[in-house]
């Protein structure tokens, strides 16, 4: 080994033949391991049960590096977000929603976004780069330092959950994404559960028939219309992967996995709020056989957008109508709007501080 490695991002295997070529034993590895991803230090002279001499090789060999926080912001409503700036000064946005006994982590997969959906502001800011599976994981130890919940019982945790729904499309980052996921969920480290942890992907269809064999958490499809022409007037990615595929693939993704599928529905005023577009979006499920759930987003408006919230009595109308059909349509409360840490909302440019 030549020049220093990150450590957080590596799988236990890959840190085990790190370890073998420095002349260690595999057990090493665990012990490593839960000094990094259970109690969270940042110093390999804090590993008290590794001998001084391993503990200088790591120093020599390996880093420990956290994204560095750039801004934090608090919420009226106590929602967090912080700026966070890698070793290359690539910047991006992560978000903790609280509830009263738990909270998830809104983690970004990409610097940026290729997807240019067209009421997104982090799809106006286009792809910088994919993230590592190391900087994925780093965004949720920062707030686990910030909250400091090293070293506790989950139950006793209120960064309960993960959802990979920050900036970026989870699906263009796969490898990276997949690996991240591997390391978030070991029992012997963060030992986040995967039932806790939710993808959410604008609809790359190739990679939605392996999230059940490869990953293993809660699928979120952002579907914001209710029928193929519209969709893509809003979402490019439509075109490349229509709406019937789309849902057909959700149908067999289903047919393995069991339970229902969340799909996010952004109420846009006098284009995919009226009573007709819920009544097509149930016919849908009904034609694709799908167990759905509708999350109901209060579009949040940022600066330039053409787009504009629809009224609080037309969301409830929409609401029950698909309830009428017999489909959860919950209404998500908007949270961080006043720091733009809400639904399409983050954004990285270094002009923002």
């Amino acid at each position: 080994m030549n020049e220093k490695k990150e450590l957080i991002g590596l799988l236990k295997e890959e840190l085990s033949s790190y370890l073998k070529e420095l002349g260690e034993p595999s057990f090493r590895t665990k012990q490593i391991w839960q000094w990094v991803y259970f109690y969270g230090k940042t110093d390999f002279h804090e590993m008290t049960n590794l001998s001084k001499n391993l503990r200088l090789k790591l120093e020599q060999n390996f880093i420990l590096s956290r994204p560095k926080i750039i801004t934090s912001q608090q919420s009226v409503d106590k929602t967090k977000k912080w700026l966070l700036e890698f070793n290359d000064g690539q910047r991006i946005e992560t978000v903790y929603i609280p509830e009263t006994d738990r909270g998830a982590v809104c983690i970004s997969t990409q610097i940026g976004c290729a997807m240019g959906c067209r009421f997104c502001h982090t799809g106006s800011q286009k792809l910088t780069r994919d993230l590592t599976a190391g900087e994925i994981i780093s965004q949720f130890m920062v707030a686990r330092d910030e909250y400091k919940e090293w070293n506790i019982e989950g139950e006793k945790r209120k960064l309960s959950n993960i959802v990979l729904m920050g900036m970026g499309e989870p699906l263009q980052n796969y490898d990276n994404v997949v690996k991240a996921v591997k390391i978030l969920t070991d029992g012997e480290g963060i030992g986040i559960s995967k039932r806790r942890i939710t993808l959410s992907t604008s609809g790359i269809i190739p990679y939605i028939r392996d999230i059940d064999r490869d990953l293993g958490v809660k699928l979120a499809i952002s579907l914001h219309a209710s029928n193929n022409e519209q969709r893509s007037q809003i979402m490019p990615i439509n075109k490349k992967y229509p709406l019937p595929e789309l849902l057909q693939v959700c149908h067999e993704y289903q047919e393995n996995h069991g339970g229902y599928i969340t799909f996010e529905y952004l109420m846009l005023k006098d284009f995919n709020d009226k009573i007709s577009h819920a009544e097509e979006l149930a016919m849908l499920m009904k034609k694709y056989q799908i167990n759905a759930k509708f999350n109901l987003i209060a579009f949040n408006p940022w600066p330039g957008c053409d787009y504009k919230p629809s009224s609080n009595n037309r969301i409830h109308a929409f609401s029950q109508k698909l309830q009428d059909y017999g489909y959860a349509a919950p209404i998500r409360t908007a949270r961080g709007q006043d720091i733009l840490a809400a639904c399409g909302q983050l954004k990285s440019e270094k002009e923002k501080i």
